[in-house]
């Protein structure tokens, strides 16, 4: 097998493993439009790489942090409605970062950054998405019993002495790092697919919340391996083909489980 061939595997298969328990958090907690906030803040993060000629990953890395800090922050606020505060970051990130890649002066194809390009990682690139992988599950595993208390009732989470802001906080930090990771991979549009997609499609057929993100973390990367697949079959964009190929897992399972109901 071609040597990039096995780091866009082995980059897409890191990515759906994490993905799936953080995507059981965000799925329970319907928290996907904060993934969708942060994933969108990544362009603003590549354009302020391409300005400052340094790797776009690492300023992707810090605006999705300060992003999801600040939503951390303001998503309690009470003059503040939750949906409407995620909208103007979105959007306004979005389109500040299309705006400043503009300005760059610099040819640049928007079609990686939007769809990913899976097939151009790199062992530099798979060195990263591998480090950063690793301290998701680290930290995932650590602290996966306190984040589940404040996901099920955050209220009770709290009587009990969980730490509930700095817990949904280190939550969204997670997701901020899961982003700068996938956005090679899926591309900034479609980083939260890869959260929920996997997550629902296993919801279903799972009875407890490991079993759900053990599951989702299967169907990912099954999605992965299918999507390389396709995506080189028939020559179409590789991160779009992951998402679709996760689709239509979904599609399956809920048409298997109404089948089987």
């Amino acid at each position: 097998m071609a040597d990039f061939l096995l780091y866009a595997l082995a980059a897409g298969l890191v990515v759906a493993l994490v993905a799936g328990p953080l995507g059981t958090l965000v799925v329970w907690q319907r928290l996907a439009y904060f993934g969708d906030t942060l994933a969108h803040s990544a362009l603003l993060g590549t354009a302020l790489g391409l300005l400052l000629m340094v790797n776009p990953w690492w300023t992707v890395l810090a605006v999705a942090l300060l992003v999801g800090g600040i939503l951390a922050l303001l998503q309690n606020r009470p003059h503040l409605s939750a949906d409407s505060l995620l909208g103007i970051i979105s959007h306004s990130s979005l389109a500040l970062g299309l705006v400043a890649i503009s300005l760059t002066g610099l040819r640049v194809d928007l079609n990686s950054y939007l769809f990913g390009d899976l097939l151009a990682v790199g062992p530099t690139d798979l060195a990263l998405i591998g480090v950063v992988g690793a301290l998701i599950a680290v930290l995932l595993t650590r602290f996966w019993d306190s984040l589940l208390a404040v996901t099920v009732h955050a209220e009770l989470a709290a009587v009990d002495g969980l730490p509930v802001l700095r817990l949904r906080l280190l939550q969204l930090l997670l997701l901020a790092l899961l982003v700068a990771a996938a956005m090679k991979v899926v591309g900034v549009l479609l980083v939260t697919a890869l959260l929920i997609i996997p997550a629902n499609s296993a919801r279903p057929w799972s009875s407890t919340p490991e079993r759900m993100a053990l599951l989702s973390a299967l169907s990912g990367a099954v999605a992965v391996v299918c999507g390389i697949g396709l995506s080189l079959w028939l020559d179409t964009p590789t991160g779009a083909s992951v998402v679709l190929c996760a689709a239509l897992a979904f599609v399956a399972s809920m048409g298997l489980r109404k089948v089987t109901a």
